[in-house]
Protein backbone atom coordinates (compact mmCIF):
# COMPACT_ATOMS: atom_id res chain seq x y z
CA UNK A 1 0.00 0.00 0.00
CA UNK A 2 1.43 3.43 -1.03
CA UNK A 3 1.92 6.64 1.49
CA UNK A 4 -1.45 8.16 -0.09
CA UNK A 5 -3.43 4.95 0.34
CA UNK A 6 -2.19 4.72 4.10
CA UNK A 7 -3.38 8.41 4.76
CA UNK A 8 -6.73 7.74 3.10
CA UNK A 9 -7.38 4.91 5.40
CA UNK A 10 -5.89 6.31 8.68
CA UNK A 11 -8.33 9.15 7.76
CA UNK A 12 -11.38 6.83 7.06
CA UNK A 13 -10.51 4.91 10.40
CA UNK A 14 -10.23 8.17 12.25
CA UNK A 15 -13.53 9.36 11.10
CA UNK A 16 -15.19 6.33 12.41
CA UNK A 17 -13.66 6.44 15.69
CA UNK A 18 -14.92 10.23 15.63
CA UNK A 19 -18.40 8.69 14.90
CA UNK A 20 -18.87 6.27 17.42
CA UNK A 21 -17.57 8.17 20.43
CA UNK A 22 -20.17 10.85 19.14
CA UNK A 23 -22.84 8.69 19.21
CA UNK A 24 -21.59 6.89 22.27
CA UNK A 25 -22.21 9.66 24.02
CA UNK A 26 -25.72 10.79 22.32
CA UNK A 27 -26.61 7.35 23.70
CA UNK A 28 -25.28 8.29 27.16
CA UNK A 29 -27.26 11.58 27.27
CA UNK A 30 -30.62 9.76 25.73
CA UNK A 31 -30.63 7.08 27.94
CA UNK A 32 -29.91 9.15 31.37
CA UNK A 33 -26.52 6.38 32.06
CA UNK A 34 -24.51 7.26 34.72
CA UNK A 35 -21.17 8.70 34.60
CA UNK A 36 -19.16 6.67 33.37
CA UNK A 37 -20.67 4.06 31.66
CA UNK A 38 -21.31 3.21 27.93
CA UNK A 39 -24.36 1.32 26.26
CA UNK A 40 -21.95 -0.87 24.19
CA UNK A 41 -18.39 -1.95 26.15
CA UNK A 42 -15.38 -3.76 24.52
CA UNK A 43 -12.59 -6.04 25.94
CA UNK A 44 -9.89 -3.76 25.46
CA UNK A 45 -6.00 -4.66 26.22
CA UNK A 46 -5.10 -3.63 29.86
CA UNK A 47 -2.76 -0.69 28.24
CA UNK A 48 -5.45 0.46 26.08
CA UNK A 49 -8.14 0.39 29.39
CA UNK A 50 -5.81 2.33 31.05
CA UNK A 51 -4.88 5.22 27.79
CA UNK A 52 -9.59 5.08 27.20
CA UNK A 53 -9.36 6.17 30.95
CA UNK A 54 -6.58 8.89 31.39
CA UNK A 55 -8.01 10.21 28.08
CA UNK A 56 -11.70 10.77 29.57
CA UNK A 57 -10.18 12.33 33.10
CA UNK A 58 -8.30 14.93 30.74
CA UNK A 59 -11.16 15.87 28.77
CA UNK A 60 -10.01 17.50 25.90
CA UNK A 61 -7.94 14.81 23.89
CA UNK A 62 -10.72 13.51 22.16
CA UNK A 63 -13.14 15.64 19.43
CA UNK A 64 -15.95 14.61 21.30
CA UNK A 65 -14.38 15.78 24.77
CA UNK A 66 -13.50 19.24 23.21
CA UNK A 67 -17.08 19.64 22.19
CA UNK A 68 -18.42 18.78 25.88
CA UNK A 69 -15.96 21.42 26.87
CA UNK A 70 -17.92 24.74 24.92
CA UNK A 71 -15.14 24.25 21.72
CA UNK A 72 -17.77 23.63 19.03
CA UNK A 73 -18.57 26.94 17.90
CA UNK A 74 -18.91 29.24 14.82
CA UNK A 75 -16.64 32.19 14.46
CA UNK A 76 -15.60 34.11 17.08
CA UNK A 77 -17.79 36.64 18.72
CA UNK A 78 -17.27 39.94 20.87
CA UNK A 79 -17.02 38.23 24.12
CA UNK A 80 -16.69 40.44 27.74
CA UNK A 81 -14.77 38.73 29.76
CA UNK A 82 -15.85 35.82 32.44
CA UNK A 83 -19.06 36.83 34.03
CA UNK A 84 -19.66 35.49 37.72
CA UNK A 85 -20.13 31.79 38.92
CA UNK A 86 -22.67 30.64 40.17
CA UNK A 87 -22.75 27.85 42.88
CA UNK A 88 -26.06 25.07 43.92
CA UNK A 89 -27.36 27.03 47.24
CA UNK A 90 -24.13 29.74 47.17
CA UNK A 91 -26.34 32.56 47.94
CA UNK A 92 -26.78 34.05 51.34
CA UNK A 93 -30.06 34.89 52.76
CA UNK A 94 -33.24 32.53 52.12
CA UNK A 95 -35.55 30.98 54.46
CA UNK A 96 -34.09 29.81 57.80
CA UNK A 97 -30.82 31.53 57.14
CA UNK A 98 -30.41 33.98 59.99
CA UNK A 99 -30.87 30.73 62.15
CA UNK A 100 -32.74 29.20 64.77
CA UNK A 101 -33.52 31.64 67.73
CA UNK A 102 -31.23 30.99 70.90
CA UNK A 103 -32.45 28.38 72.73
CA UNK A 104 -35.10 27.14 69.92
CA UNK A 105 -34.47 23.75 68.56
CA UNK A 106 -34.13 23.43 64.49
CA UNK A 107 -37.41 21.22 64.41
CA UNK A 108 -39.10 23.30 66.15
CA UNK A 109 -37.79 26.67 64.19
CA UNK A 110 -39.26 24.36 61.11
CA UNK A 111 -42.85 23.83 62.25
CA UNK A 112 -45.51 25.74 60.12
CA UNK A 113 -47.58 26.91 63.45
CA UNK A 114 -51.01 28.40 62.63
CA UNK A 115 -51.33 28.04 58.59
CA UNK A 116 -52.72 31.60 57.33
CA UNK A 117 -54.17 33.26 54.22
CA UNK A 118 -52.95 36.10 52.06
CA UNK A 119 -53.13 37.75 48.76
CA UNK A 120 -50.21 37.77 46.81
CA UNK A 121 -50.16 39.71 43.76
CA UNK A 122 -51.16 38.21 40.53
CA UNK A 123 -51.47 35.15 42.40
CA UNK A 124 -54.61 35.88 44.18
CA UNK A 125 -54.79 33.64 47.95
CA UNK A 126 -51.87 31.63 48.90
CA UNK A 127 -51.12 29.99 51.95
CA UNK A 128 -48.31 30.73 54.30
CA UNK A 129 -46.81 29.42 57.85
CA UNK A 130 -47.21 31.64 60.92
CA UNK A 131 -44.38 33.88 60.13
CA UNK A 132 -45.88 34.61 56.84
CA UNK A 133 -43.82 32.63 54.30
CA UNK A 134 -44.85 31.05 51.29
CA UNK A 135 -45.95 27.51 51.27
CA UNK A 136 -45.59 25.62 47.96
CA UNK A 137 -46.48 22.00 45.99
CA UNK A 138 -44.45 20.16 43.83
CA UNK A 139 -46.35 18.51 40.71
CA UNK A 140 -44.29 15.42 40.07
CA UNK A 141 -45.27 14.42 43.82
CA UNK A 142 -49.03 12.96 44.03
CA UNK A 143 -52.16 13.71 46.72
CA UNK A 144 -53.69 10.51 45.86
CA UNK A 145 -52.62 8.63 47.38
CA UNK A 146 -50.35 11.13 49.12
CA UNK A 147 -46.74 11.18 48.43
CA UNK A 148 -43.37 13.17 48.02
CA UNK A 149 -40.48 12.78 45.44
CA UNK A 150 -38.33 15.71 46.44
CA UNK A 151 -35.59 14.41 48.38
CA UNK A 152 -31.89 14.84 48.62
CA UNK A 153 -30.46 18.01 47.14
CA UNK A 154 -34.15 18.70 45.77
CA UNK A 155 -34.98 18.97 49.91
CA UNK A 156 -32.51 20.86 50.67
CA UNK A 157 -34.12 23.78 48.15
CA UNK A 158 -37.25 22.71 49.13
CA UNK A 159 -37.32 22.19 52.91
CA UNK A 160 -40.22 20.11 53.95
CA UNK A 161 -42.83 21.47 56.51
CA UNK A 162 -43.18 18.99 59.66
CA UNK A 163 -46.48 17.85 60.12
CA UNK A 164 -46.19 18.51 64.24
CA UNK A 165 -47.20 21.51 65.05
CA UNK A 166 -49.08 22.65 61.94
CA UNK A 167 -53.05 23.99 62.50
CA UNK A 168 -55.14 25.35 59.89
CA UNK A 169 -56.59 28.55 60.43
CA UNK A 170 -57.42 31.73 58.45
CA UNK A 171 -59.00 30.33 55.64
CA UNK A 172 -57.86 26.99 55.56
CA UNK A 173 -60.12 24.02 56.98
CA UNK A 174 -58.56 21.43 59.48
CA UNK A 175 -60.26 18.81 57.50
CA UNK A 176 -57.71 19.47 54.47
CA UNK A 177 -54.86 18.98 56.60
CA UNK A 178 -53.17 15.74 56.52
CA UNK A 179 -49.50 14.18 57.21
CA UNK A 180 -47.22 11.53 54.82
CA UNK A 181 -43.97 9.92 55.52
CA UNK A 182 -41.21 10.38 54.06
CA UNK A 183 -38.04 8.68 52.64
CA UNK A 184 -36.41 9.22 55.81
CA UNK A 185 -38.96 8.53 58.27
CA UNK A 186 -39.93 12.01 59.15
CA UNK A 187 -43.67 12.46 58.46
CA UNK A 188 -44.38 15.92 56.13
CA UNK A 189 -47.71 18.09 56.33
CA UNK A 190 -49.71 18.35 53.45
CA UNK A 191 -52.91 19.83 52.06
CA UNK A 192 -55.47 18.76 50.13
CA UNK A 193 -53.23 15.70 50.00
CA UNK A 194 -50.21 17.77 49.02
CA UNK A 195 -47.27 17.48 50.47
CA UNK A 196 -46.19 21.10 51.74
CA UNK A 197 -43.07 22.92 51.25
CA UNK A 198 -41.15 25.99 51.50
CA UNK A 199 -38.51 27.63 49.38
CA UNK A 200 -34.82 28.45 50.49
CA UNK A 201 -34.91 31.25 48.22
CA UNK A 202 -37.81 33.01 49.94
CA UNK A 203 -35.74 35.48 52.06
CA UNK A 204 -38.84 37.34 53.58
CA UNK A 205 -42.24 36.96 54.24
CA UNK A 206 -44.66 37.24 51.87
CA UNK A 207 -41.56 36.16 48.70
CA UNK A 208 -42.83 33.62 46.38
CA UNK A 209 -40.05 33.98 44.43
CA UNK A 210 -40.41 29.45 44.07
CA UNK A 211 -43.56 30.29 42.19
CA UNK A 212 -43.33 28.70 38.74
CA UNK A 213 -39.24 27.23 39.29
CA UNK A 214 -38.84 24.34 36.91
CA UNK A 215 -43.00 24.80 35.64
CA UNK A 216 -43.55 22.74 38.33
CA UNK A 217 -43.63 24.66 41.58
CA UNK A 218 -45.96 26.58 42.55
CA UNK A 219 -47.62 28.38 46.05
CA UNK A 220 -50.61 26.43 47.54
CA UNK A 221 -53.93 27.91 47.45
CA UNK A 222 -56.34 27.72 50.56
CA UNK A 223 -57.78 24.00 49.41
CA UNK A 224 -54.34 22.63 48.03
CA UNK A 225 -54.58 23.47 44.82
CA UNK A 226 -52.17 25.35 42.87
CA UNK A 227 -52.37 29.20 43.64
CA UNK A 228 -52.63 31.45 40.42
CA UNK A 229 -55.15 28.82 38.82
CA UNK A 230 -57.89 31.00 38.30
CA UNK A 231 -56.22 34.22 36.83
CA UNK A 232 -54.64 31.19 34.54
CA UNK A 233 -57.35 30.31 33.24
CA UNK A 234 -58.42 34.11 32.52
CA UNK A 235 -55.43 34.41 30.52
CA UNK A 236 -55.82 31.36 28.34
CA UNK A 237 -54.56 28.85 30.50
CA UNK A 238 -50.82 30.30 30.05
CA UNK A 239 -49.17 28.90 32.91
CA UNK A 240 -51.06 25.73 32.58
CA UNK A 241 -50.57 25.49 28.88
CA UNK A 242 -49.20 22.16 27.72
CA UNK A 243 -44.76 21.71 27.46
CA UNK A 244 -43.90 24.39 24.85
CA UNK A 245 -42.81 23.22 21.36
CA UNK A 246 -38.68 23.98 19.84
CA UNK A 247 -38.12 25.15 16.44
CA UNK A 248 -36.19 27.23 14.29
CA UNK A 249 -35.64 30.56 13.73
CA UNK A 250 -33.71 32.95 11.16
CA UNK A 251 -31.99 35.33 13.03
CA UNK A 252 -30.24 38.35 10.46
CA UNK A 253 -26.75 38.22 12.01
CA UNK A 254 -26.84 34.66 14.29
CA UNK A 255 -28.48 33.10 11.75
CA UNK A 256 -30.03 29.67 12.34
CA UNK A 257 -30.91 29.49 16.40
CA UNK A 258 -32.97 27.69 18.13
CA UNK A 259 -36.47 29.37 20.19
CA UNK A 260 -39.11 27.98 22.62
CA UNK A 261 -43.01 27.65 21.77
CA UNK A 262 -42.98 31.22 22.52
CA UNK A 263 -40.39 32.59 20.33
CA UNK A 264 -37.93 32.79 22.91
CA UNK A 265 -33.87 32.60 22.17
CA UNK A 266 -32.57 29.64 24.01
CA UNK A 267 -29.00 29.88 25.29
CA UNK A 268 -26.68 27.21 26.75
CA UNK A 269 -24.21 28.47 29.42
CA UNK A 270 -20.24 27.99 28.79
CA UNK A 271 -19.98 26.89 32.78
CA UNK A 272 -22.59 23.95 32.16
CA UNK A 273 -20.58 20.48 30.98
CA UNK A 274 -22.69 18.19 28.72
CA UNK A 275 -20.41 15.19 30.40
CA UNK A 276 -20.06 14.80 32.63
CA UNK A 277 -23.35 16.35 33.38
CA UNK A 278 -22.92 19.65 35.42
CA UNK A 279 -25.16 22.69 36.07
CA UNK A 280 -23.66 25.88 37.14
CA UNK A 281 -26.46 27.61 36.25
CA UNK A 282 -28.14 27.69 40.18
CA UNK A 283 -29.04 29.70 43.40
CA UNK A 284 -29.52 33.61 42.08
CA UNK A 285 -28.23 32.70 38.47
CA UNK A 286 -32.07 31.75 37.62
CA UNK A 287 -33.67 34.70 38.45
CA UNK A 288 -32.25 36.04 35.35
CA UNK A 289 -31.70 32.43 33.45
CA UNK A 290 -34.63 30.49 33.62
CA UNK A 291 -34.18 26.73 32.39
CA UNK A 292 -36.30 25.49 29.52
CA UNK A 293 -39.06 23.40 29.97
CA UNK A 294 -38.95 19.81 28.69
CA UNK A 295 -40.80 19.50 25.05
CA UNK A 296 -42.71 16.93 23.26
CA UNK A 297 -40.95 15.84 20.86
CA UNK A 298 -43.81 16.18 18.47
CA UNK A 299 -43.64 19.58 18.54
CA UNK A 300 -39.95 19.70 17.43
CA UNK A 301 -39.65 21.14 13.90
CA UNK A 302 -36.26 21.98 12.43
CA UNK A 303 -33.66 20.08 14.65
CA UNK A 304 -32.79 16.17 14.86
CA UNK A 305 -34.78 13.95 17.30
CA UNK A 306 -31.81 12.55 18.31
CA UNK A 307 -30.03 15.70 19.78
CA UNK A 308 -33.43 16.65 21.83
CA UNK A 309 -33.71 15.46 25.66
CA UNK A 310 -34.58 15.96 29.15
CA UNK A 311 -32.10 16.35 31.92
CA UNK A 312 -32.81 16.68 35.41
CA UNK A 313 -31.60 19.50 37.58
CA UNK A 314 -30.20 19.09 41.18
CA UNK A 315 -33.85 20.38 42.39
CA UNK A 316 -35.28 17.34 40.81
CA UNK A 317 -36.77 19.21 37.88
CA UNK A 318 -36.63 18.28 34.25
CA UNK A 319 -35.14 20.94 32.15
CA UNK A 320 -34.28 20.95 27.84
CA UNK A 321 -31.12 19.95 26.74
CA UNK A 322 -29.68 20.38 23.08
CA UNK A 323 -26.80 17.67 22.38
CA UNK A 324 -26.98 17.13 26.11
CA UNK A 325 -26.30 20.99 26.97
CA UNK A 326 -29.12 21.91 29.41
CA UNK A 327 -30.72 25.03 27.64
CA UNK A 328 -32.48 28.37 29.04
CA UNK A 329 -34.55 31.28 28.19
CA UNK A 330 -33.45 35.09 29.09
CA UNK A 331 -35.74 37.47 31.49
CA UNK A 332 -34.38 40.01 29.53
CA UNK A 333 -35.72 39.27 26.43
CA UNK A 334 -38.98 40.74 26.45
CA UNK A 335 -40.29 40.14 22.82
CA UNK A 336 -39.69 37.20 20.35
CA UNK A 337 -36.68 37.41 18.35
CA UNK A 338 -34.76 38.93 21.34
CA UNK A 339 -31.21 38.01 21.70
CA UNK A 340 -30.44 40.37 24.27
CA UNK A 341 -28.53 37.59 26.16
CA UNK A 342 -26.11 36.78 23.26
CA UNK A 343 -22.85 36.89 24.48
CA UNK A 344 -23.39 37.93 28.36
CA UNK A 345 -20.55 38.07 30.21
CA UNK A 346 -18.69 36.31 27.30
CA UNK A 347 -20.66 32.77 28.36
CA UNK A 348 -24.05 33.13 27.46
CA UNK A 349 -25.16 31.85 23.68
CA UNK A 350 -27.23 31.07 21.28
CA UNK A 351 -27.79 27.48 20.40
CA UNK A 352 -27.71 26.46 16.24
CA UNK A 353 -30.48 24.23 14.88
CA UNK A 354 -27.41 21.61 15.07
CA UNK A 355 -27.13 22.00 19.04
CA UNK A 356 -23.68 24.31 18.84
CA UNK A 357 -23.29 27.87 20.57
CA UNK A 358 -23.86 30.70 18.18
CA UNK A 359 -20.73 33.30 18.87
CA UNK A 360 -21.91 35.41 16.29
CA UNK A 361 -22.70 38.99 17.66
CA UNK A 362 -25.58 40.81 16.89
CA UNK A 363 -26.12 44.39 15.94
CA UNK A 364 -26.84 47.39 18.44
CA UNK A 365 -30.44 47.41 17.06
CA UNK A 366 -31.16 43.61 17.71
Amino acid sequence: MDTSEQKASQKAAQQDRQQDRQQDRHDRCADGAPHGTRRRRAVLPAAAAVAVILLAGACGGSPAAKERTGDDVRPAANGSGAGKGYGYGSDAGGYGSSGAAKGASPAAEAQAGALAVRDATGLGQVVTDAKGFTLYRFDKDTAKPPASHCDGDCAAAWPPVPAEGATASGGVKASDLGQVMRSDGTRQLTLGGWPVYRYAKDAAPGDTKGQGVGGTWNALAPDGGKAGAAAAGAAKGKDEAPAAGLSVSEHPQLGRILVDGQGRTLYRFAKDSAWPMRFACTGSCLDTWKPAKPVDRAKVRGVAEKLVTTVTRPDGTGQLAVDCWPVYWFTGDTKPGDVNGQGKQGVWFAVDDKGRKVTGSPSPAA
